[in-house]
């Protein structure tokens, strides 16, 4: 059976000054360390996220989400600061606002600046 104390997402980015901005300044991420390719960040209490630079890649998926006490709160703020949301109107998903009811939880998704999609997520 596979133990683990934390599990981190890690999210390639190909320019890894851009990336800081975003997750550092943008996202308001706390940076635990970096090296020359690579940057570790504190989310919440019991949770990282890494970056990481290497060439372009394709992600057609969630790669990571953070769960937020208040979904329209962290929406506004992070569209105040300029970030990409996606909305959906066709399939199951559909948002208003940027966000989707998920059964009893609610969601929102958003790009970073290498277009991986990350999420929020409350409930």
């Amino acid at each position: 059976m596979l133990t683990a104390t934390m599990v981190v997402a890690t999210v390639p980015v190909t320019d890894l000054d851009q990336a800081k901005r975003f997750y550092g300044e943008t996202l308001g991420l706390t940076a635990l360390w970096e090296n020359p390719v690579s940057v570790r960040y504190r989310c919440g209490e019991h949770s990282e996220l890494s970056i990481f630079k290497r060439p372009p890649v394709e992600t057609v998926h969630t790669l990571a989400h953070f769960e937020v006490d208040d979904i329209e709160a962290a929406v506004a703020d992070l569209d105040a600061k300029g970030v990409t949301f996606l909305d959906y109107t066709e399939g199951p998903l559909v948002t208003t606002g940027h966000i989707a009811q998920l059964g009893p939880a609610r969601a929102a998704w958003f790009t970073d600046p290498d277009g991986n999609t990350l999420g929020l997520r409350q409930g």
